[in-house]
């Protein structure tokens, strides 16, 4: 969802290492006879890692469309009293992030606007790189419309100009078929009329998305454990370049493009959940296997395997089980502490790691440790976390990374730092892993990644491991990121 006003801030975090972010989770539900809005809840609850600024839901009867959306985490948005309000067959749903812009009300989803056919609402997980081209075909096609709407654009980001373009066809399958073949970037949409529920994914496949059954209607959502959550069945993936929709006359589908898959790697690495299925492979399956081609490439003499929880869980039982080297828990993470607003004092500041991981010093003490981690952004957390080790009486720091270094921007939805802010493009590993203060350092290759996943080189988005991007990216945004040249696979 990027916002078209120039980029802002991360919030801040204690440490200043925020680990990189999926802006959205987008989740949809067509089920007559059930409690669709209760279902969207649960939906988005399982999606909730992937987006906790703000949640909405759209849910309509028939007759009407009713939207509720705020700011917070989806059980602070939604209560019983406001689900039993929201009656109705179908229901979209969403839970966000934001990279740039403001994190704001307006900029929460679904978006929603009338039109002559009734309403359209509309959630969006993704980036698109071609705002400029779009809000141009908007303003065009407001020109000639009898009446201008003046309200389609009241937010910042391009899931808004997407609706507003919605809004100036006579039907949403119409606005669609217009619409979405001339999208770039990354985008997993599910939108809705009155009467009907879509889902809508990027020709390059970037982001997940995926369908599944209930015994009475039908469930799409950013991933398979949202439809765990509601008892819904997996039936597939929403293909790259396909729209479905599903009303009272089943389901249907349609290419609005050809299809050029290009998952996204990071999926597997750190953003979707573990229980979740990408390619018909469970991800913490991958992961353990990610562990385990990890040892094989950077082994050392060790005597414990601790993860960095959560993520690095399941590289670290991998690397323990390749490697023959014990596995432990030898840090605690606070499971309460997200992103934090207050700005820290500087004694604050230099404790703020504790706030979210505390060392067990009886089994770490005297140890040479193997710290498994998911990647390094900038730095400041790997280094903070060595000082806590070395603190709490580790004889010995080896960090090992399940991923290359992260050495470009992300312009597809994840909320990377700019090249001028990442560690990796400046130093190399025997640098970083100085700067840090570890004994040893070693990252997973990108031969080695890739093969753990199962998913053949090409069909998989590596931008930010090597620098190959698969859709274009505008000069513009390309210069905010620091980014002076972009190459294309």
């Amino acid at each position: 969802m990027t916002p078209l006003d120039s980029r802002a801030p991360h919030e801040s975090d204690p440490v200043g290492d925020p680990k990189p972010r999926e802006e959205c989770g987008v989740f949809g539900v067509w089920a007559p006879g059930e409690e669709v809005a209760k279902l969207t809840y649960y939906g988005l609850f399982a999606l909730q890692h992937r987006g906790q600024e703000s949640a909405g839901m759209s849910v309509s009867n028939g007759d009407r469309i009713m939207v509720f959306k705020d700011m917070g985490l989806v059980s602070h948005v939604f209560d019983e009293n406001t689900l039993n309000s929201l009656t109705g067959h179908l229901a979209i749903g969403h839970t966000r992030y934001s990279t740039t812009g403001a994190s704001v009300w307006k900029n929460a989803q679904p978006t929603y606007r009338a039109t002559s056919y009734g309403g359209v609402a509309l959630a969006h997980n993704g980036n698109l790189t071609n705002t400029d081209e779009l809000a141009a075909w908007l303003k065009e096609r407001d020109a000639s419309a009898p009446v201008v709407h003046k309200d389609r654009m009241d937010s910042t980001n391009d899931t808004a100009l997407v609706t507003a373009l919605f809004t100036t066809f006579d039907s949403v399958l119409d606005a669609a078929r217009e619409v979405l073949p001339r999208l770039t970037g990354a985008f997993c949409f599910t939108f809705m009329d009155g009467k009907t529920l879509y889902a809508a994914r990027d020709p390059q496949g970037v982001r997940p998305l995926v369908l599944g059954r209930l015994h009475n209607g039908w469930v799409v959502a950013s991933e398979t454990a949202g439809l765990d959550i509601v008892g819904a069945t997996f039936i597939r993936e929403v293909e790259p370049g396909e729209m479905i929709a599903v009303d009272a006359g089943g389901l249907r589908s349609e290419r609005f493009a050809e299809p050029n898959p290009k998952g996204c790697l990071f999926e597997y690495v750190y953003l979707a959940r573990p229980d979740t299925t990408i390619a018909n492979r469970r991800v913490y399956s991958v992961r353990v296997e990610i562990g385990r081609t990890l040892a094989m490439e950077s082994p050392v003499d060790a005597d414990l395997v601790i993860p960095t929880p959560e993520s690095g869980i399941p590289a670290a039982i991998g690397y323990a089980e390749a490697s023959g080297i014990p596995y432990g828990l030898g840090l605690v993470k606070n499971a309460y502490v997200g992103r934090t607003f207050i700005q820290p004092s500087q004694t604050i500041r230099q404790l703020g790691i504790r706030l979210k991981l505390n060392p067990i010093r009886d089994v770490i003490e005297g140890k040479r440790l193997v710290v498994v981690d998911d990647s390094i952004v900038r730095g400041n957390t790997q280094r903070a976390l060595v000082k806590m080790l070395r603190e709490a009486g580790a004889a010995e720091v080896h960090v090992r990374i399940s991923s290359p270094p992260v050495e470009w921007p992300c312009f597809y939805g994840i909320d990377f730092a700019t090249r001028a802010e990442l560690i990796a493009p400046g130093l190399n590993s025997e640098e970083i892993c100085r700067s840090i203060g570890a004994d040893t350092l070693a990252y997973i290759s990108l031969e080695g990644l890739v093969a753990s996943t199962g998913v053949p080189k090409k069909r998989l988005c590596r931008a930010c491991f090597d620098g190959k991007y698969p859709v274009h990216v505008p000069a513009e945004q390309a210069r905010l990121m620091h980014l002076e040249e972009v190459s294309y696979e």
